[in-house]
Protein backbone atom coordinates (compact mmCIF):
# COMPACT_ATOMS: atom_id res chain seq x y z
CA UNK A 1 0.00 0.00 0.00
CA UNK A 2 3.12 2.51 0.84
CA UNK A 3 4.27 2.02 -3.18
CA UNK A 4 0.42 2.45 -4.16
CA UNK A 5 0.58 5.59 -2.10
CA UNK A 6 3.92 6.99 -3.79
CA UNK A 7 3.23 6.46 -6.44
CA UNK A 8 -0.35 8.33 -6.13
CA UNK A 9 2.02 11.15 -4.53
CA UNK A 10 4.55 11.04 -7.70
CA UNK A 11 1.79 11.40 -10.09
CA UNK A 12 -0.21 14.31 -8.29
CA UNK A 13 3.37 16.22 -7.88
CA UNK A 14 4.13 15.90 -11.80
CA UNK A 15 1.15 17.58 -12.50
CA UNK A 16 1.31 20.18 -10.07
CA UNK A 17 5.05 21.16 -10.81
CA UNK A 18 4.29 20.35 -14.75
CA UNK A 19 6.95 18.20 -14.86
CA UNK A 20 4.74 14.70 -16.08
CA UNK A 21 5.57 13.47 -19.26
CA UNK A 22 3.00 13.74 -21.87
CA UNK A 23 2.52 11.70 -24.98
CA UNK A 24 3.03 13.29 -28.17
CA UNK A 25 0.76 13.06 -30.93
CA UNK A 26 1.54 10.06 -33.50
CA UNK A 27 3.98 12.05 -36.55
CA UNK A 28 1.41 11.11 -39.50
CA UNK A 29 -1.10 12.69 -37.28
CA UNK A 30 1.15 15.95 -36.70
CA UNK A 31 1.72 15.98 -40.63
CA UNK A 32 -1.59 15.73 -41.97
CA UNK A 33 -2.76 18.36 -39.01
CA UNK A 34 0.51 20.62 -39.92
CA UNK A 35 -0.96 20.22 -43.58
CA UNK A 36 -4.64 20.67 -43.05
CA UNK A 37 -3.92 24.06 -41.62
CA UNK A 38 -1.88 24.95 -44.72
CA UNK A 39 -4.11 27.38 -46.94
CA UNK A 40 -2.54 26.45 -50.06
CA UNK A 41 -3.17 22.45 -49.61
CA UNK A 42 -5.45 20.54 -52.09
CA UNK A 43 -7.01 17.43 -51.87
CA UNK A 44 -4.01 15.69 -54.04
CA UNK A 45 -1.27 17.11 -51.97
CA UNK A 46 -3.40 15.77 -48.49
CA UNK A 47 -3.77 13.06 -50.13
CA UNK A 48 -0.22 12.13 -50.64
CA UNK A 49 0.52 13.19 -47.00
CA UNK A 50 -1.86 10.69 -46.00
CA UNK A 51 -0.28 7.91 -48.71
CA UNK A 52 2.76 7.98 -46.71
CA UNK A 53 0.91 5.56 -43.71
CA UNK A 54 -0.50 2.67 -45.75
CA UNK A 55 -2.51 2.03 -42.64
CA UNK A 56 -4.18 5.41 -41.75
CA UNK A 57 -4.41 5.69 -46.16
CA UNK A 58 -6.30 1.73 -45.52
CA UNK A 59 -8.59 3.41 -42.94
CA UNK A 60 -9.28 6.14 -44.59
CA UNK A 61 -10.91 4.55 -47.47
CA UNK A 62 -12.73 2.22 -44.39
CA UNK A 63 -14.60 5.31 -43.21
CA UNK A 64 -15.16 6.79 -46.23
CA UNK A 65 -17.08 3.47 -47.27
CA UNK A 66 -19.10 3.59 -44.25
CA UNK A 67 -22.38 4.17 -42.95
CA UNK A 68 -21.35 7.57 -41.21
CA UNK A 69 -20.54 9.44 -44.91
CA UNK A 70 -23.88 6.96 -46.26
CA UNK A 71 -22.62 7.15 -49.39
CA UNK A 72 -23.62 3.93 -51.87
CA UNK A 73 -20.44 3.96 -54.45
CA UNK A 74 -17.44 2.85 -52.93
CA UNK A 75 -13.94 4.24 -52.90
CA UNK A 76 -10.92 1.95 -53.59
CA UNK A 77 -8.08 5.02 -53.13
CA UNK A 78 -6.71 7.67 -51.06
CA UNK A 79 -7.07 10.24 -53.44
CA UNK A 80 -10.93 9.56 -53.78
CA UNK A 81 -11.15 8.94 -49.63
CA UNK A 82 -9.85 11.97 -49.17
CA UNK A 83 -12.29 13.75 -51.85
CA UNK A 84 -15.23 12.62 -50.28
CA UNK A 85 -14.36 13.50 -46.90
CA UNK A 86 -13.17 16.78 -47.58
CA UNK A 87 -10.20 18.77 -46.27
CA UNK A 88 -12.05 19.92 -43.12
CA UNK A 89 -12.66 16.67 -41.90
CA UNK A 90 -9.51 14.96 -42.88
CA UNK A 91 -7.53 16.85 -40.02
CA UNK A 92 -9.63 15.56 -36.90
CA UNK A 93 -10.58 12.13 -38.46
CA UNK A 94 -6.73 11.70 -39.67
CA UNK A 95 -5.74 11.98 -35.98
CA UNK A 96 -8.60 9.87 -34.22
CA UNK A 97 -7.43 6.95 -36.78
CA UNK A 98 -3.68 7.07 -35.94
CA UNK A 99 -4.65 7.18 -32.22
CA UNK A 100 -3.81 3.35 -31.63
CA UNK A 101 -0.69 4.11 -31.99
CA UNK A 102 -0.13 5.57 -28.41
CA UNK A 103 -1.87 2.44 -26.51
CA UNK A 104 1.59 0.63 -26.82
CA UNK A 105 4.31 -0.48 -24.70
CA UNK A 106 7.07 -2.76 -24.43
CA UNK A 107 6.41 -3.92 -21.00
CA UNK A 108 4.11 -7.19 -20.78
CA UNK A 109 1.71 -5.89 -17.91
CA UNK A 110 1.88 -2.17 -19.09
CA UNK A 111 0.72 -3.38 -22.73
CA UNK A 112 -1.92 -5.91 -21.27
CA UNK A 113 -3.93 -2.27 -19.61
CA UNK A 114 -2.71 -0.55 -22.89
CA UNK A 115 -3.96 -2.92 -25.12
CA UNK A 116 -7.12 -3.28 -22.68
CA UNK A 117 -7.52 0.43 -22.57
CA UNK A 118 -7.90 0.58 -26.18
CA UNK A 119 -10.51 -1.85 -26.93
CA UNK A 120 -12.92 0.25 -24.03
CA UNK A 121 -12.38 3.27 -26.36
CA UNK A 122 -12.72 1.74 -29.78
CA UNK A 123 -16.75 0.86 -27.92
CA UNK A 124 -16.57 4.13 -26.63
CA UNK A 125 -16.23 5.42 -29.95
CA UNK A 126 -18.54 2.78 -31.70
CA UNK A 127 -21.23 3.73 -28.88
CA UNK A 128 -20.86 7.79 -29.69
CA UNK A 129 -21.08 7.79 -33.47
CA UNK A 130 -24.13 4.98 -33.20
CA UNK A 131 -25.33 8.14 -30.87
CA UNK A 132 -24.68 10.51 -33.04
CA UNK A 133 -26.47 8.73 -36.07
CA UNK A 134 -29.28 8.05 -34.06
CA UNK A 135 -29.42 11.72 -32.98
CA UNK A 136 -29.00 13.01 -36.04
CA UNK A 137 -31.74 10.72 -37.71
CA UNK A 138 -34.53 12.15 -35.33
CA UNK A 139 -33.63 15.64 -35.32
CA UNK A 140 -31.97 16.46 -38.45
CA UNK A 141 -29.48 18.92 -36.27
CA UNK A 142 -26.01 18.30 -38.39
CA UNK A 143 -24.57 20.98 -35.72
CA UNK A 144 -22.35 18.14 -34.08
CA UNK A 145 -19.48 16.39 -36.82
CA UNK A 146 -19.02 12.60 -37.13
CA UNK A 147 -15.10 13.86 -37.26
CA UNK A 148 -15.15 15.51 -33.84
CA UNK A 149 -17.24 13.17 -32.20
CA UNK A 150 -14.52 10.53 -33.25
CA UNK A 151 -11.75 12.38 -32.71
CA UNK A 152 -13.38 13.60 -28.58
CA UNK A 153 -14.36 9.81 -28.25
CA UNK A 154 -11.31 8.55 -28.79
CA UNK A 155 -9.43 11.01 -26.39
CA UNK A 156 -11.96 10.75 -23.65
CA UNK A 157 -9.89 8.84 -21.76
CA UNK A 158 -5.91 9.77 -22.90
CA UNK A 159 -5.11 10.50 -19.66
CA UNK A 160 -4.59 6.80 -18.84
CA UNK A 161 -1.46 6.85 -20.79
CA UNK A 162 0.77 8.99 -18.71
CA UNK A 163 -0.78 6.78 -15.56
CA UNK A 164 -0.02 3.64 -16.84
CA UNK A 165 3.84 4.82 -18.68
CA UNK A 166 4.49 6.32 -14.86
CA UNK A 167 3.41 3.05 -13.33
CA UNK A 168 5.57 1.07 -15.41
CA UNK A 169 8.42 2.17 -13.04
CA UNK A 170 6.29 0.57 -10.09
CA UNK A 171 5.36 -2.69 -11.33
CA UNK A 172 4.11 -4.10 -8.19
CA UNK A 173 1.14 -1.57 -8.60
CA UNK A 174 -0.23 -3.86 -11.15
CA UNK A 175 -0.83 -6.23 -8.90
CA UNK A 176 -3.65 -4.38 -7.07
CA UNK A 177 -6.08 -3.16 -9.90
CA UNK A 178 -7.85 -1.96 -7.33
CA UNK A 179 -5.40 1.25 -7.16
CA UNK A 180 -4.84 1.82 -10.54
CA UNK A 181 -8.33 2.10 -11.46
CA UNK A 182 -8.51 4.75 -8.06
CA UNK A 183 -5.14 6.70 -9.55
CA UNK A 184 -6.97 6.85 -13.15
CA UNK A 185 -10.05 8.27 -11.60
CA UNK A 186 -8.64 10.54 -9.93
CA UNK A 187 -6.13 12.27 -11.93
CA UNK A 188 -6.95 11.03 -15.70
CA UNK A 189 -9.31 13.80 -16.09
CA UNK A 190 -6.50 16.08 -14.78
CA UNK A 191 -3.96 15.09 -17.12
CA UNK A 192 -6.21 14.35 -19.97
CA UNK A 193 -6.92 18.11 -20.37
CA UNK A 194 -3.32 18.87 -19.90
CA UNK A 195 -2.50 16.91 -22.72
CA UNK A 196 -5.19 18.60 -25.21
CA UNK A 197 -4.01 21.81 -24.33
CA UNK A 198 -0.28 20.73 -24.95
CA UNK A 199 -1.72 19.59 -28.34
CA UNK A 200 -3.37 22.11 -29.27
CA UNK A 201 -6.97 21.11 -29.58
CA UNK A 202 -9.40 23.10 -29.45
CA UNK A 203 -11.58 23.45 -26.19
CA UNK A 204 -14.38 20.98 -26.70
CA UNK A 205 -11.79 18.31 -26.85
CA UNK A 206 -10.16 19.50 -23.46
CA UNK A 207 -13.59 19.68 -22.16
CA UNK A 208 -14.74 16.07 -22.71
CA UNK A 209 -10.87 14.92 -21.76
CA UNK A 210 -10.87 17.01 -18.49
CA UNK A 211 -14.32 16.53 -17.77
CA UNK A 212 -16.57 13.35 -19.07
CA UNK A 213 -17.04 11.68 -15.91
CA UNK A 214 -17.94 14.36 -14.25
CA UNK A 215 -21.23 14.54 -14.34
CA UNK A 216 -21.63 18.18 -12.07
CA UNK A 217 -20.18 20.12 -15.47
CA UNK A 218 -22.89 20.75 -17.83
CA UNK A 219 -22.99 23.01 -20.75
CA UNK A 220 -25.68 24.58 -22.18
CA UNK A 221 -27.33 22.87 -25.48
CA UNK A 222 -26.04 19.27 -27.22
CA UNK A 223 -22.49 19.19 -26.99
CA UNK A 224 -19.68 16.59 -27.90
CA UNK A 225 -19.22 16.22 -24.26
CA UNK A 226 -23.04 14.69 -24.06
CA UNK A 227 -22.53 12.34 -26.95
CA UNK A 228 -19.70 10.94 -25.64
CA UNK A 229 -21.63 10.53 -22.31
CA UNK A 230 -23.92 8.95 -22.92
CA UNK A 231 -21.79 6.61 -25.56
CA UNK A 232 -19.75 5.41 -23.11
CA UNK A 233 -22.48 5.24 -20.19
CA UNK A 234 -24.12 3.01 -22.51
CA UNK A 235 -21.46 0.44 -22.91
CA UNK A 236 -21.19 0.45 -18.98
CA UNK A 237 -18.73 3.31 -18.06
CA UNK A 238 -19.08 4.77 -14.71
CA UNK A 239 -21.58 2.91 -13.82
CA UNK A 240 -22.37 5.26 -10.66
CA UNK A 241 -23.22 8.12 -12.93
CA UNK A 242 -24.94 6.00 -15.49
CA UNK A 243 -28.43 6.75 -14.71
CA UNK A 244 -27.47 10.53 -14.15
CA UNK A 245 -26.11 10.57 -17.52
CA UNK A 246 -29.06 8.68 -19.46
CA UNK A 247 -31.47 11.04 -17.90
CA UNK A 248 -29.32 14.08 -18.55
CA UNK A 249 -28.78 13.39 -22.66
CA UNK A 250 -32.64 12.63 -22.64
CA UNK A 251 -33.29 15.80 -20.33
CA UNK A 252 -31.16 17.96 -22.98
CA UNK A 253 -32.81 16.09 -26.29
CA UNK A 254 -30.03 13.47 -27.63
CA UNK A 255 -32.68 10.61 -27.60
CA UNK A 256 -35.58 10.86 -26.51
CA UNK A 257 -35.75 7.24 -24.66
CA UNK A 258 -33.16 4.47 -23.95
CA UNK A 259 -35.10 1.95 -26.51
CA UNK A 260 -33.30 4.06 -29.12
CA UNK A 261 -30.25 2.64 -28.53
CA UNK A 262 -32.13 -1.17 -28.45
CA UNK A 263 -32.59 -1.40 -31.84
CA UNK A 264 -31.36 -3.16 -34.54
CA UNK A 265 -30.05 -0.33 -36.21
CA UNK A 266 -27.83 1.06 -33.61
CA UNK A 267 -25.79 -1.82 -33.00
CA UNK A 268 -25.48 -1.75 -37.18
CA UNK A 269 -24.17 1.47 -36.90
CA UNK A 270 -21.57 0.40 -33.85
CA UNK A 271 -20.68 -2.55 -36.36
CA UNK A 272 -19.66 -0.42 -38.75
CA UNK A 273 -17.38 1.84 -36.73
CA UNK A 274 -15.58 -0.83 -35.14
CA UNK A 275 -14.99 -1.95 -38.78
CA UNK A 276 -13.07 1.12 -39.45
CA UNK A 277 -10.39 0.17 -36.32
CA UNK A 278 -9.95 -3.62 -37.67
Amino acid sequence: MATENALLTILADKINNDTLVLPTLPAIALKVRRAADDPEINLNAMADVIAQDPSLSARMIKISNSAYLGRAVKVISTQQAVTRIGLRQIKNISTALAMEQLFVSKNPIVKEHMEAAWDSTVEVVANSLAVLQVHVKKTKNRALNIDSVMLAALVHNIGILPILTEAERHTEVFASPTFLEVAIKKLSGRIGASIMKEWGFEPEFVEVAESWENMSVQYDGISYLDIVRLGAAFCGKFEENKEVAFKAAIEKGVIDDLSELLTDEFEEYKASAKLIFE
